[in-house]
């Protein structure tokens, strides 16, 4: 039917949105540390309009060329460019099929 469907996630994302979760004097105490291991690590979006990369980058394609058991990851390099990283996802294509047709099913209920 032209209807096509892909995963993305928006990676770890900095804001101030998690503030209420614990209390400030632990954020104050972690937040350095969350910086440093940044710089290191791929999926940790320093900016946070780097949460839409991989949604933007996934808009732009075209989606009969794009592997529907991959995930598209937003990421962010050590120096903060944000990227997109595929990963394929730990289903394979029969499980993929039968959740595919349950959905069918469920669909004509």
């Amino acid at each position: 039917q032209g209807l096509y469907s892909s995963v993305v996630c928006p990676g770890l994302v900095m804001s101030n949105m998690t503030y209420r979760i614990l209390p400030v004097f632990l954020w104050k105490l972690l937040m350095p540390i969350m910086w440093l291991v940044s710089g290191f690590t791929a999926v940790f979006v320093k900016a946070p309009f780097g949460r839409f990369a991989s949604s933007v980058w996934l808009f732009k394609q075209k989606p009969e060329y794009l592997d529907s058991l991959v995930k598209y990851h937003s990421c962010t390099s050590g120096l903060g460019k944000c990227y997109v990283e595929p990963r394929k996802m730990d289903v394979d294509e029969d499980t993929a099929e039968k959740f595919y047709q349950k959905l069918l099913e469920l669909e004509e209920q």
